[in-house]
């Protein structure tokens, strides 16, 4: 059978009832909102959102600063540097409230300051207060103007509404030395999934069907490849599974747990039948739908459950909110309860700050805002010695381009954006590992005919490199669309690059390979223009990666929300936001192995790669991708900004762990 890889490519798969077939996943029965991408309208503005006459009560999340900032983060690096007398020495939630959490009295200005306006307060989290009361309240506690915007239906996306500001937020100068961000004001669907398919216009020959044992076809990997070709097996030879331990995931689109059992079940991997449970936050993000990422979840389940079997699995969902994501950190840090965390959802980081509408500290003139409230809430999360994954995107050096629509799309929602080197967001910031992606060594047969039958256009990869689909350059000249736009191969590949948000590292500074940003970058497009800082010395992504190129991706087990749909394999998926879960479950067997947390593992990377230790010996923990690049960033022997440090070989790695001086 030859499968060609033009749109959803199903092989339908007959279940008998399995466990956890019957969960439910979300907390209501709407479908989540529809993530932004290129096909999104222009949202219409329909007015004050307090002159409505159906106005509803609407929240914010209030981020309390922590008391001794500086002196967190400095323990967060003695916490993590060997030979240092506080090595491992996490602290436990409530060890950490007690020493940094905010105090009690700054706690009661705040509630104090805004209940004056007629606001209601909710303590949400050690750090986090619900701020509710009616658009008019709010607006004027915060001396702002809210208007509401409408979004119609497009494709399988159904239409939505939110609220926005139409200028910057102030908070109250009594409470603004006791806050660190305030979110909420911007409700628009924000962030999107790093999930990729191979390119619709690029149909791929093929003759196979997963299997239950490697190898199989690159595009056909499950859990079972990725063991075997990153040395993950020696852990299980031990009788590792993560067992004891807890893998969350967070995310924002609900899924069917189903969807994940099946695919464990289909692999023949043993899972305890009541192994996932799910924490909905801010009332969850709806009903699983395409529209909304449900896939994007799914395969974070399937692949982190199918690495570490043992492992318990928390999925920690909100709403598709600048709040939701703020959220989202502060309930599963705060809970403290998974050792390994990972997220695989994100936006260009300026757009971040730009969306998430940073508020402005009437006392110091500064503003406060998103990326830093979930900084403090990452640092804490290292403390406690959570080790936290992100994926690095899927638009390679050219993240602010994800979702921007192709010159030729006249009538396009959206206008086009310029070509802008620039990196993800959470990926940039300082205290979470960023996952790179990599394109697996082999041969890759294209279709030239519509029959998919040979002759062939052979692509060959000769090693394992940096994922960018410029390899493809010749296969899109020879069928004719040799503009990389109109083939849609850019800006297709693992996200990599330097932060303009995020000042460069500790831990990176003196490393060969890590470089600064890029001179004349100039972002146009969404009514915006922004001329990016040249130079500047930014914290470099990612950090470490693994094969996320959907040529030599992996299938998913899902039901798509589609009317009439049943459980389908569907392969040739790939994306950085394979990497993260993965990274996610190698972190949890190596945690059961070592009977302790491990902690932000950017800290073990880097001493490995400043000490010379990282690619040496016939048991290196590292193996660097030397070729490829990511439409900007090359490969090399060491440290770079297309994969970072290469890709772990698991079980040397596990072992510079157990004893890493």
């Amino acid at each position: 059978m030859r499968i060609s890889k033009i749109g959803f490519v199903m092989l339908l798969l007959i279940l008998g009832v399995l466990p956890g077939a019957t969960a439910q996943t979300a907390a209501n029965s709407h479908a989540g909102l529809p993530y932004p991408d290129a096909a999104t309208p222009k949202a219409i503005d329909m007015g004050a959102l307090a002159a409505k006459s159906a106005a509803a009560p609407i929240s914010v999340t209030v981020a309390l600063r922590l008391r001794n900032f500086d002196e967190a983060e400095n323990l967060m690096k003695s916490l993590h540097t060997p030979l240092d007398p506080q090595y491992h020495q996490f602290l436990t939630a409530e060890q950490f409230v007690t020493r940094f959490g905010p105090a009690a009295a700054d706690v009661a200005k705040v509630v104090t300051g805004l209940t004056k306006y007629g606001l209601t307060i909710e303590r949400t989290s050690a750090t986090t207060l619900k701020v509710t009361g009616m658009p008019a309240d709010l607006e004027r506690a915060f001396t702002v103007i809210l208007h509401s915007y409408e979004v119609p239906a497009h494709e399988n996306a159904a239409g939505y509404t939110f609220h926005a500001p139409l200028n910057r937020p102030t908070i109250p100068a009594e409470i603004s030395g006791s806050v660190a961000a305030v979110v909420g004001f911007d409700s628009r669907p924000s962030f999107h999934p790093h999930i990729k398919t191979a390119a619709h216009k690029l149909a791929k020959a093929s003759s196979t069907a997963p299997r239950t044992t490697p190898p199989d076809q690159p595009g056909f990997w499950t859990v079972f490849d990725f063991a075997d070709y990153y040395d993950v097996n020696p852990l299980y030879s031990k009788g590792l599974s993560g067992k004891g331990r807890t893998i969350g995931i967070m995310t924002l689109a609900s899924f069917t747990p189903s969807d994940a059992y099946a695919y464990w079940s289909a692999l023949a991997i043993p899972v305890k039948s009541n192994r996932v449970a799910i924490v909905n936050v801010d009332g969850g993000p709806g009903a699983p739908s395409d529209a909304s990422g449900s896939l994007e979840t799914t395969l974070d389940v399937e692949q982190s459950g199918g690495i570490a079997p043992g492992a318990n699995i928390i999925v920690y969902q909100a709403p598709n909110t600048n709040q939701g994501f703020v959220d989202l950190f502060a309930t599963a840090i705060d809970g403290n309860r998974a050792e390994t965390l990972s997220i695989s959802w994100g936006e260009w980081e300026w757009f971040d700050n730009l969306e998430n509408t940073p508020v402005t500290d009437p006392t110091t003139g500064k503003t406060v805002s998103t990326t830093q409230a979930v900084h403090e809430l990452l640092v804490r999360a290292a403390i406690q010695g959570e080790s936290i994954f992100t994926s690095a995107g899927d638009a390679g050096a050219y993240d602010a381009n994800d979702g921007c629509p192709p010159p030729y799309q006249s009538g396009s929602a959206q206008p086009t954006c310029s070509k802008t080197i620039s990196v993800d967001y959470p990926a940039s910031d300082t205290a979470i590992t960023a996952a790179g992606g990599t394109t697996l060594a082999g041969l890759q047969e294209y279709c030239l005919n519509a029959a998919c039958t040979p002759p062939y256009y052979d692509v060959t990869i000769p090693h394992e490199r940096v994922w960018g689909w410029d390899y493809l350059l010749g296969f899109c000249a020879a069928i004719g669309l040799p503009n990389p736009v109109d083939c849609e191969i850019f800006p297709g590949g693992g996200g990599g690059g330097v932060s303009i948000t995020f000042e460069e590292p500790l831990y990176q500074i003196f490393l060969p390979g890590v470089q600064r940003s890029q001179p004349g970058q100039f972002f146009e497009g969404f009514g915006l223009q922004y001329a990016l800082p040249p130079y500047f010395p930014g914290r470099n992504v990612p950090d470490v990666s693994f094969n996320a190129d959907p040529d030599t991706g992996y299938v998913i087990y899902y039901t798509s929300s589609a009317p009439g749909s049943e459980l389908a394999i569907y392969p040739f998926y790939g994306g950085t936001s394979f990497v993260a879960p993965q990274l996610n479950a190698v972190s949890a067997l190596i945690g059961e192995e070592l009977h302790s947390r491990i902690g932000l593992l950017n800290f073990p990377l880097y001493y490995l790669g400043l000490t010379g230790q990282a690619y040496r010996g016939s048991d290196a923990p590292l193996r660097a991708i030397k070729f490829g690049d990511n439409w900007f960033y090359h490969g090399s022997n060491g440290y770079n900004p297309g994969v970072g440090f290469g890709t772990l070989d698991v079980a040397n790695f596990a072992k510079f762990l157990r004893d890493p001086f």
